[in-house]
């Protein structure tokens, strides 16, 4: 493939801030990484909560390291489930998102806002994007061609920083929807 992209399916997961996680987990808590992701200094905690909703809760992995805000990212089958009306979003936009409470073992944080559907992206470094003729915030198109379904996904957006690593991230009803499976390779159609 010309423009091959590694695709990643992010289930639901929760960042939390470090007051929340201090609430969540007791004072001075850190969290424990489990696995690392694809993007450099990120990792998977083994430390999960629930997140609440008006008509039930789900469990969810904590994503390190602590982010100044806390957010809850989930899809929009899981959103109706636990009776949220959430919007796609990207990844930190959050005014105007509904709220949610996130339970710990040893408290809960009540968010007013934060609980969002991850707009579906590409993380790319400086010299990938160049290479790939792509430009930060540039909208594009990746088809997946896979053993079961053939899908185009439309509206992705590149992100573009140095501390990135080339990965596209959707979310599991988008995986669902094409059969992706892990270690699956799009191609970019910008």
């Amino acid at each position: 493939m010309e423009k091959s992209v590694l695709i990643e399916t992010s289930a639901r997961h929760v960042h939390v801030s470090r007051e929340a996680l201090d609430t969540l987990f007791g004072p001075g808590y850190e969290l424990t990484p489990k696995k690392a992701l694809s993007q450099p200094g990120q990792f998977a905690c083994e430390e999960k909560v629930a997140i609440v909703g008006p008509k039930g809760k789900l469990n969810a992995s904590i994503l390190g390291p602590v982010r100044p805000a806390t957010q809850a990212e989930i899809s929009l089958t899981d959103a109706r489930a636990i009776g949220l009306s959430v919007r796609v979003r990207e990844s930190g936009d959050v005014k105007g998102s509904p709220g949610c409470t996130i339970v710990g073992p040893l408290g809960e944080v009540a968010i007013p806002e934060g609980v969002i559907a991850a707009r579906r992206h590409i993380h790319a470094t400086p010299a990938d994007a160049q290479a790939y003729g792509l430009k930060d915030r540039q909208i594009v198109q990746v088809k997946y061609d896979g053993e079961d379904r053939s899908i185009v996904f439309g509206g992705v957006v590149v992100r573009v920083h140095p501390d990135f690593a080339l990965a596209m991230h959707i979310d599991t009803d988008e995986s669902n929807a094409g059969c992706v499976e892990t270690g699956a390779v799009g191609e970019i159609l910008a």
